[in-house]
């Protein structure tokens, strides 16, 4: 019996025959099939293969450029108000201290002790120079978070810029998540090429040399955070800190900071010790559940902590699961906290744990697109077809060795510190804080205490029917029927330090006093750092006095919440007795502040 081979029993075979010819046209041996005429697009994402990273390093560098951006931003409003020409520690003062430290002008002990651009600039304009440094830092990160393209020149700029402030910041940038915007910023430098300006720089892979160099980072970030808190306080052991985590804070007593110990102790060990600083009205709710759900959220912490970072060398599939889960755990500490810009910063390196295939989903499908010529590359890298091996190509790989050597050299001290039982945390072993050690939350206190700034226009602050007016700050707690704020990921620089300065004396916090002198002033430049100045439009105060007191959530149904305060709060004493401007002229003289002026 003959078959037809034209009949219609025989034509729908051919014809889906043909179809997966074309459909799977240019696919390797083994692939996947390639989708059908009625699949969604977006499932293009399947053909990409695991073990590249073309497009992890697009995320990558727009994550770390939305970073710079927000750091620099807060640097631009605020630098001139706090290490400016009038600022409460003027960065020139400090400067001129590093300089008669070491004994002379301007030296390489000096320039090696607090790398700065500024060593190179005109000091008698220094509010210029920092909206300088600000804004180019601003602009650059601009052009790469909105383009995703960078090379060594852009980023290693950003890592100049901001270096560049934080070793003058003093007290303002000492903070852990300084020295890990720029250890993590230092690593960007060796993802890009050198001079090329494109998202796909098909010359220039990203290494996987500084890939891994992502991956020891949110290693250590995790594992150092877990072991402090183990080694710390009992609650962390007995599963009770988060009890207190929302609306209480981590206490590290500290002595007086002097110009050696700000610089070489980042104060995050000191600044980034600490729980809720700033509380959320998240923090607010979260605080009243149930014990049950306080013990789970340790237990939870210690798990994503002391285990999950070991999934990094596990193999892919695990290394993926380590990125999901450590973005999971930063997004919440997102949403019940104001950490500045800390969880934001420590979900970047964690980018490094997916390739391509894994994030394909964020980049449209499409001839043309992204995902399109990475799949190509992929495809030619299969099929054996290298570029030839050029100068250029040798020396970039001679650089990432190089890289990786340094990173494991300078991790020496961080690994003897992580299995110390001495451990230490958020400290820097080299001025360019190059590879750093980091930790939170250490130890947790049992109470909150705030310094609540007040004036009187009284002409005797001693008087009984003297009235005293309290200043707000921006984000701290102050008036107890204020709503906590939300403004993850910037950054209240003033508003931490209040909340330190709570825990130690006014001596151990001499810009406090100088804030109040400019209180008396009326200051333009120093009231522009708070939210609300009593004496506004009005004549400056006569007496400026610091109040310590002691501050509680209010309990949701009880009196305090019916009458709209968030906040309990019960006078503890005097934190500084009340001042007058003309108290405060030595004061002033003897530090080298501008004495200020009525305004």
């Amino acid at each position: 019996m003959r078959m037809r081979t034209g009949g219609p029993a025989m034509a729908a075979p051919e014809q889906s025959l043909r179809r997966r010819k074309v459909g799977n046209a240019g696919a390797e041996p083994g692939s996947p099939p390639g989708p059908g005429p009625g699949c969604d697009p977006t499932g293009y994402s399947a053909h990409l293969r695991a073990g590249t990273f073309w497009l992890t390093r697009i995320v990558l560098l727009r994550a770390l450029a939305f970073i710079y951006f927000v750091a620099f931003l807060v640097a631009f409003h605020q630098n001139k108000q706090l290490i400016g020409d009038r600022g409460l520690l003027p960065c020139r003062t400090y400067l001129k201290n590093v300089q008669q430290y070491f004994r002379g002008p301007v030296s390489w002990d000096a320039v090696s002790y607090a790398p700065t651009v500024l060593w190179l600039l005109d000091w008698s304009h220094m509010d210029s120079n920092l909206d300088a440094l600000a804004l180019l830092g601003l602009g650059v990160s601009s052009f790469v978070l909105v383009t995703g393209c960078a090379n060594i020149v852009l980023m290693a700029t950003l890592w100049v810029l901001y270096m560049s402030l934080v070793n003058v910041g003093q007290i303002w940038y000492s903070f852990g998540w300084e020295s890990q915007l720029l250890e993590t910023g230092f690593l960007g430098i060796f993802l890009c090429p050198l001079w090329t300006l494109s998202r796909l720089p098909t010359g220039t892979p990203p290494s996987q040399i500084v890939l891994w160099g992502f991956r020891w980072l949110i290693f250590r970030i995790m594992l150092g955070a877990g072991l402090i808190k183990i080694r710390g306080d009992r609650c962390w052991r007995d599963l009770t800190c988060m009890d207190f985590h929302y609306e209480v804070l981590t206490r590290v007593d500290t002595g007086p900071v002097t110009l050696i110990s700000v610089h070489r102790r980042s104060l995050g060990q000191q600044g980034e010790d600490q729980t809720q600083p700033v509380p959320n009205p998240v923090a607010y709710f979260l605080h009243q559940s149930p014990w049950w759900v306080h013990r789970f959220e340790t237990l939870s912490n210690h798990f994503l902590e002391l285990v999950v970072p070991f999934f990094i060398f596990l193999g892919r599939r695990m290394c993926i699961l380590h990125g999901v889960l450590q973005i999971l755990f930063q997004v919440v500490l997102i949403i019940s906290g104001n950490l500045s810009f800390l969880n934001w910063l420590t979900m970047v390196p964690s980018m490094a744990c997916f390739d391509d295939a894994t994030l394909g989903f964020l980049f449209p499908s499409g001839p043309g697109g992204l995902k399109d010529r990475v799949l190509k590359l992929q495809e030619e890298a299969a099929r054996g077809a290298r570029p030839p091996l050029r100068y250029g190509c040798m020396v970039r790989r001679a650089v990432h060795v190089a890289l990786g050597i340094l990173v494991a050299w300078l991790s020496v001290p961080v690994v003897i510190n992580l299995l110390s039982p001495t451990q230490v945390m958020n400290t820097s072993f080299n001025p360019l804080r190059i590879v750093n050690t980091y930790g939170a939350f250490g130890s947790i206190t049992k109470e909150r205490t705030e310094v609540i700034l007040q004036g009187t226009a009284s002409p005797n602050a001693s008087t009984p029917d003297a009235v005293w007016e309290d200043y707000e700050f921006k984000c701290k707690p102050g008036d107890p029927g204020r709503r906590p704020c939300l403004i993850s990921p910037y950054h209240h620089r003033l508003d931490w330090l209040m909340w330190f300065a709570a825990f130690q004396t006014y001596e151990h916090n001499e810009w406090i006093i100088h804030l109040a002198g400019r209180l008396l002033a009326n200051d333009a430049t120093a009231v522009s750092l708070l939210a609300l100045n009593p004496f506004e439009d009005r004549a400056p105060p006569r007496w400026v006095r610091g109040e310590h007191y002691r501050y509680k959530f209010s309990r949701p149904g009880g009196q305090h919440a019916a009458a709209g305060k968030w906040w309990v709060r019960k006078r503890i004493g005097p934190y500084f007795p009340p001042l007058s401007l003309r108290d405060l002229e030595d004061y002033f003289r003897s530090r080298e502040w501008p004495y200020p002026e009525l305004e």
